[in-house]
């Protein structure tokens, strides 16, 4: 059993709800003003995880609407338009970070929340 209090990667994730299906195209209709400043504090978030050596990996993800589920458990590869759960939110971004413990992973959390302006799911990477 892995522990999740000491130093390890984290999984940041950023929710979305089912009913939306934002993209960066789908956010060019928010006023100017604001996503410009949504945008310069994720920039600024980025920037921060960098120089602290925190910073692994970052992304988008497109919509459920456009997955494939792809099941090879059975004699046959079979591959399923859409995602392989119904949910009423999914994960619309993520952030992988190094963090030395769990506090110093959910302090990451929180400057993330704030520059998103979303709530935000912090679970460690086993292994």
């Amino acid at each position: 059993m892995c522990s999740t209090r000491g130093p390890a990667r984290r999984l940041a994730t950023i929710p979305h709800d089912t009913a939306d299906e934002p993209t960066m195209e789908s956010m060019q209709e928010m006023d100017p003003a604001e996503l410009a400043a949504v945008m310069a504090a994720v920039d600024g978030f980025n920037t921060a995880l960098t120089e602290a050596g925190a910073f692994v990996t970052a992304g988008g993800l497109y919509p459920p609407s456009t997955a494939v589920t792809v099941d090879a458990t059975g004699g046959e590869a079979k591959r399923i338009p859409g995602p392989f759960v119904e949910a009423t939110q999914y994960v619309g971004g993520f952030w992988i970070i190094n963090a030395d413990d769990e506090e110093a992973a959910l302090v990451w959390a929180e400057r993330c929340s704030a520059a998103v302006q979303s709530r935000i799911e912090v679970r460690a990477l086993q292994g």
